[in-house]
């Protein structure tokens, strides 16, 4: 059997479920490696990651969507391959997406992004955030129990960014009913593939946001999508229709997972750290640094990719132009160079905001902002509606011997499933 750093990141399913052995696997050969057989490069060091993800020079983020893995469609030619990158953008999966793109196309699309997602938008948000939770909590505390990921995570992060950006109450559950269809990105499982063309959730989405853009256009309204309608960009121009709809897109499609996953993640930690929700319940103003230590032991996103586009260095390796990198995010993030006992959760961790849960640099998660509220605020709801908050034995096994059913999805890590029995508050 070869070696684990050697085996198939993006087709082994054991790597899937456990991913933490295989990045210190491959740490043990330095913070670049190189698998045997493969033709990209794997990062796990903190700094290297860093340095990569911030040079946006010399790396492209063409490839984030597809992986390290996926196969270029066309030979890179000399020192700078730039070129052959724009020409082959529309061939790649995802080249038009805003955290595919790069340089003026990627600044353009990013500053509206920028202009929408600004804290006086989240605090006005935050009133829905926080009713939409009283409710959903109150349901399923009432039923003393749930599936925290199908009945709870899915359906608010979903409902929070409908009403974020304005999509109509009517259309919430068909887009709900289009989410839950859809498979994790980064999917191992051909067999979940089967939505192509106009029947693939996302496309499915792009007409309805015509729809909400055209009219917002003729008549504005007090939401994200009417700004994004009237948006220019920073020289005078305007987006067209295309860049819109896919705006609109890419930002109700983009946090879904890593927000639902993150609430998922955190509530593992909460329930199986010795004293942690006691603690939590007792002083609430610690769940924040609860999030960000969860982002960094258990984040959402395991891992993205960038392709080499000049000639350039990772931690002062030669690195020739077409390289293909995979970022370890979750091997980055629990490096011993830079974090004590990084296996190890710790609450007020010092600087654990540094970690690269959320990316770093032009590529920074726009949405990291919403996903730190709506996680903060439900979660102090789960809390102040219970006494305690169990996994359900039944379904996960003793806390000295859980099992968890996670995403089958090279990018994405989180639970498919987290059954949880709650005990109401007592009545005041």
């Amino acid at each position: 059997m070869s070696r684990l750093e050697d085996r198939d990141y993006f087709t082994d399913y054991e790597i899937a479920r456990e991913p933490y052995p295989f990045f210190e696997a491959v740490r043990s050969h330095g913070p670049v490696y190189q698998p045997e057989g493969r033709d990209y490069l794997i990062v796990t060091g903190f700094d290297e990651t860093v340095e990569i993800l911030n040079n946006n020079r010399d790396f492209s983020a063409i490839i984030g969507l597809a992986g390290a893995a996926a196969p270029l469609p066309f030979e890179p030619q000399g020192s700078d391959i730039t070129e052959q990158i724009e020409a082959a953008r529309s061939t790649i999966l995802g080249g038009d997406q805003v955290v595919n793109l790069d340089d003026d196309p990627h600044t353009k699309l990013r500053s509206l992004m920028n202009r929408l997602f600004t804290p006086s938008r989240l605090k006005s948000n935050e009133a829905f955030i926080a009713e939409y939770s009283r409710e959903i909590v109150r349901n399923v505390v009432a039923r003393g129990g749930c599936d925290l990921i199908k009945d709870v995570a899915t359906p608010f992060v979903t409902m929070v960014i409908a009403d974020l950006l304005g999509v109509p109450v009517e259309d919430r559950q068909h887009f709900m009913d289009l989410i839950e269809a859809s498979p994790a990105p980064g999917n191992l499982d051909p067999a979940l593939n089967t939505h192509e063309g106009e029947t693939h959730p996302m496309v499915a989405m792009t007409g309805h946001f015509y729809r909400y853009i055209s009219e917002r256009q003729a008549a504005p309204r007090d939401d994200i999508l009417s700004e994004l309608a009237h948006a220019e960009y920073s020289d005078g121009t305007r987006p067209t229709m295309m860049d819109l709809m896919t705006l609109g897109v890419f930002m109700f499609g983009a946090g879904q997972d890593t927000s639902a996953k993150l609430l998922g993640n955190a509530m593992r930690y909460i329930i199986d750290v010795p004293g942690l929700q006691d603690s939590l319940r007792a002083d609430p103003s610690q769940i924040p640094a609860l999030i960000e230590e969860v982002l960094r032991i258990e984040g959402s996103t395991k891992q993205t990719a960038r392709l080499a586009r000049r000639d350039t260095t990772i931690g002062g390796r030669p690195v020739k132009a077409g390289t293909k990198v995979l970022l370890g995010l979750a091997g980055a993030n629990r490096d011993p160079q830079r974090w004590e006992a990084p296996a190890d959760f710790i609450l007020d961790r010092p600087k654990i905001k540094e970690h690269v849960a959320f990316g770093r640099g032009k590529h920074t998660c726009a949405g990291a902002p919403l996903a730190r509220v709506e996680v903060r605020v439900i979660l102090e709801e789960f809390l102040k509606q219970t006494a305690n908050i169990e996994i359900d034995e039944v379904f996960h096994g003793a806390p000295d011997n859980r099992t968890f059913a996670f995403e089958p999805s090279f990018i994405i890590r989180g639970l498919s499933e987290l059954r949880v029995k709650l005990a109401p508050a007592a009545k005041a």
